[in-house]
């Protein structure tokens, strides 16, 4: 098969919605998730993805999966990027464009996808479960292929209720489902490891009502955000492949979250224990951080510390200025981005993944 008729054929298995949302002239490969887990469940890669609370980082993230052939996936949580905009400042209509933009500027070819990360569902509230609502009916319009939904917070039958009402939102779209059991914890807060059982009756139980996940999202100790000064990196691997062994046979596999922090050689062994996503995203912010103008990154540290919150709270109050940064700032993120992104591409073991996506996804 050419070349040509090989990117015909891959371009074709998007999703109607996309193809309209993306025009007739589209190249952008932007596939459903659900396609991409389905074929790499027993291959020992990870797809890497990117909360990219500030853009700057996206064009180097592309670059490298664009020369070294790999798969990535673009997302944002809820808190990140909810309907009023989150933190970031990026609803998800925002968010779908300026992924979009990008990958039409830079001529990008290479599969992948948007993803809603953690709709979270705090407690069994009405409220709460309207707001997630509102979050994933906000996703699908504006593009997203894949969805999150994390109800983990609560008890575990009451989990499997409100992930399967809510799941059945994204039924109709066919598009990749990753939710989860066992709260992820910020760094610095004690977790309890989710045991196979748990996983076993939540996949369970969502399957009774007809809701069949690609991923789950577990407890094994990793933690969100940077971690602490001092504090031990923990993944126990070992719960982690138990739990994959389990739910396997269900077509279900692991994603990881909290991997910033992590090194890369401890990385690299997580595909071996049934781990086919990873989530990357306070990486790329502290890439932004560090080459951001001084005086603007001293006045977000001084906002945060005026309003007593974690610096990433600072991203929406300065969007504008972040965005409008000289070209010089920019180009540093992009390099350092692209060079990051590389090396992570290489510990997932995810270098010339998308060719490799392409031929499964063609058998």
């Amino acid at each position: 098969m050419s070349a040509v008729t090989t990117e015909a054929k891959i371009l074709d298995l998007r999703s109607e919605y996309i193809k309209e949302k993306l025009g007739s002239k589209s190249k952008v490969c932007l596939l459903n998730s659900h396609d991409i887990f389905r074929v790499l469940r027993d291959e020992k890669v990870i797809v890497m993805a990117c909360n990219c609370r500030i853009k700057h980082a996206i064009p180097g993230i592309m670059k490298a999966a664009e020369e070294l052939d790999s798969v990535v996936a673009f997302e944002l949580a809820k808190s990140e990027g909810g309907v009023g905009g989150g933190y970031t400042g990026q609803t998800p209509q925002t968010y779908f464009q300026t992924i979009v933009e990008y990958a039409e500027g830079m001529k990008f070819s290479r599969p992948f996808f948007i993803h809603g990360d953690h709709t979270t569902v705090k407690d069994t509230s009405p409220k709460a479960f309207q707001s997630a609502r509102e979050q994933i009916e906000a996703e699908l319009e504006a593009g997203y292929t894949s969805i999150a939904i994390d109800a983990s917070f609560n008890q575990l039958e009451d989990n499997i209720h409100i992930t399967s009402q809510l799941a059945n939102l994204i039924t109709p779209y066919g598009l990749g489902l990753e939710v989860e059991v066992g709260e992820v914890k910020s760094a610095g807060q004690e977790a309890v490891l989710t045991t196979v059982q748990e996983a076993n009756t939540f996949i369970d139980g969502l399957a009774d009502n007809r809701i069949h996940p690609d991923l789950l999202a577990i407890n094994n100790g990793s933690k969100h955000g940077n971690y602490l000064a001092g504090e031990k990196i923990f993944i126990d691997l070992e719960r982690t492949k138990e739990v994959f062994d389990a739910i396997r046979p269900k077509g279900v596999c692991i994603a990881q979250h909290g991997i910033t922090g992590t090194p890369l050689n401890v990385v690299g062994k997580f595909a071996d224990y049934g781990i086919r996503k990873g989530n990357v995203g306070t990486e790329w912010q502290n890439i932004a951080h560090q080459f951001l103008p001084n005086d603007l990154l001293d006045r977000m540290k001084k906002w945060a510390e005026d309003e007593k919150k974690g610096i990433k709270f600072a991203t929406r109050a300065f969007k504008k200025e972040i965005d409008s940064i000289p070209q010089k700032n920019i180009q540093q993120i992009e390099q350092k981005a692209y060079e990051v992104a590389c090396s992570f591409i290489e510990a997932f073991r995810a270098k010339n993944l998308a060719g490799l996506v392409k031929t499964k996804l063609l058998e």
